[in-house]
């Protein structure tokens, strides 16, 4: 594994979001979701998530989530995502979203 610099982490926009809208993603490659994120003061931002093998639309909305929200606009099929939802891929490539312990505000810097 490369090192980096904490000057190269520094960088990196990691932040707390509430997902407020969650919905069925037909056009993507693999099986996903369009996620809207309310970021707090930073804003509301999209993002293309493929967690459908633990997640479904409903139990997503209100749940509290981490993701990079400084990286370049991706285009992917005829969405843009804005932000990079963080989540642990485990060994069968399924991903679990990263999320706070206890609420905290939308917007706040990950550390």
């Amino acid at each position: 594994m490369n090192t980096i610099d904490y000057a190269d982490f520094e960088k990196v926009a990691i932040k707390t979001g509430t997902i407020i809208a969650a919905n069925d993603f037909p056009n993507a490659k693999k099986p996903a979701y369009q996620l809207t994120i309310d970021f707090g003061e930073l804003g509301i931002k999209k993002s293309s998530a493929q967690i459908t093998q633990h997640y479904t639309k409903e139990e997503l909305i209100g749940k509290q989530i981490v993701a990079v929200i400084n990286f370049p606009v991706k285009q992917i099929a005829n969405f843009f995502s804005e932000c990079l939802v963080l989540g642990a891929v485990q060994s069968d490539g399924s991903i679990i979203l990263l999320q706070t312990e206890q609420p905290v505000s939308n917007g706040l810097t990950i550390a």
